[in-house]
């Protein structure tokens, strides 16, 4: 993998970048829609890819437990599996690990847990989670780290930090190839002393990206950004810089503003399936009776197929219905307007005017 950063926001630290891959480039800022079980939810892998999606995101733990790292290896990879051409990066499981709560346990040689799917018992350590990405075989793999919860003591975070900077340690020493990139996670709570000593253990192992963890798990909204602001400038200039699970559209602009490069978030895709959509004005929930004699289009700015093709009307129709085809049109339309959205970031830090793309935005969306 090869990260170039090609010109800066002088406004911010907004950097337009982009990431070569084996599977092809990636333009970023990037949002990656997520895949977790080999399928973007309601989607084929044309349209997402014809919604301007670049790279998308696969789960380790999902897919170890169902069908198998191994089956998919054998029959040629992720990428021939789900029949995605592009680049993937594949999560370790250290996330669905922590949301397990109650039915995983952890220790420094990694986490025993119950399957969510049958109650089976597993181990996850360091090493497991490197051998099954590499059975994957995606294009950029991700270090098994120790998600906490929010709040959390200093105590516990201290505990997690250490641990997760040991783990980043194993998973690099037991990777059989460098053909996949590795990026470390940095932990570190809403804690800016931790997230610097995080930042700073895990640049000192080296890894070819560096993302930020751990937000996102119940903490308020200035906190977040209290941790994101004092965690993404410390990171290496010359690597990615990725954002985990951190999605709503002003998180997005929050975080490029930072100086983020990468993000993934199931909140289009999520979001979709409950009839919440996003739009370049308010937000419509579609199940509203307001809309049910609607002849707009959803969002009159929107280049997607749903929007040129469908009125509010009839997307609330599909949805009350409960017909399978309100997923797949409310679907392609979110994941559409995060893609655009990113592309208008693009634009923005290419022309020099990301920071007052990032005002107006946030104005609008608080309007």
């Amino acid at each position: 993998m090869e990260f170039t950063v090609i010109t800066k926001d002088r406004g911010s630290k907004a950097r337009l970048g982009r990431i070569r891959t084996p599977h092809g480039d990636v333009s970023t800022p990037v949002f990656m829609p997520v895949g977790t079980q080999a399928a973007i939810k309601a989607l084929t892998p044309e349209q997402v890819r014809g919604l301007g999606a670049e790279v998308i995101l696969g789960n380790a733990y999902h897919l170890y437990l169902r069908p198998g790292h191994r089956l998919i290896a054998d029959l040629g990879g992720l990428h021939r599996f789900m029949n995605w051409s592009g680049p993937i990066l594949t999560d370790s499981g250290g996330f669905q690990i922590y949301s397990l709560g109650t039915l995983r346990k952890i220790t420094e040689e990694g986490a025993t847990f119950q399957s969510h799917i049958d109650g089976s018992h597993h181990f996850l350590g360091p090493e497991t989670a490197i051998e099954i990405q590499e059975a994957l075989d995606g294009d950029i793999m991700m270090c098994l780290d120790e998600c906490i919860s929010y709040p959390a003591t200093r105590e516990e975070v201290e505990k997690a930090l250490g641990r997760t900077a040991r783990w980043a340690s194993r998973c690099k020493n037991s990777r059989r190839s460098n053909r996949q990139a590795l990026f470390g996670i940095i932990q570190g709570g809403v804690y800016p002393d931790y997230r610097k000593r995080g930042v700073e253990e895990i640049a000192a192992i080296g890894f070819d990206g560096y993302a930020i963890g751990g937000l996102s798990v119940g903490e308020p909204k200035d906190l977040l950004l209290e941790s994101l602001a004092a965690t993404a400038p410390r990171l290496p200039e010359d690597r990615p810089r990725y954002l985990m699970g951190v999605g709503t559209p002003e998180d997005l602009v929050e975080g490029v503003y930072h100086g983020i490069d990468m993000f993934d978030c199931v909140i289009p895709t999520r979001c979709a399936r409950n009839g919440l959509l996003f739009t370049n004005g308010e937000k419509v929930v579609i199940k509203n009776a307001r809309y049910r004699e609607d002849g707009l289009p959803l969002d009159s700015a929107c280049d997607c197929y749903t929007c040129h093709h469908y009125s509010r009307a009839y997307l609330r129709h599909l949805y009350v219905a409960g017909e399978i085809l309100a997923m797949v049109l409310n679907t392609i339309h979110n994941l559409r307007y995060y893609l655009r959205l990113m592309e208008r970031i693009r634009e923005a830090i290419r022309e020099d005017r990301f920071r007052d793309f990032r005002d107006g935005f946030l104005r609008a969306q608080s309007g």
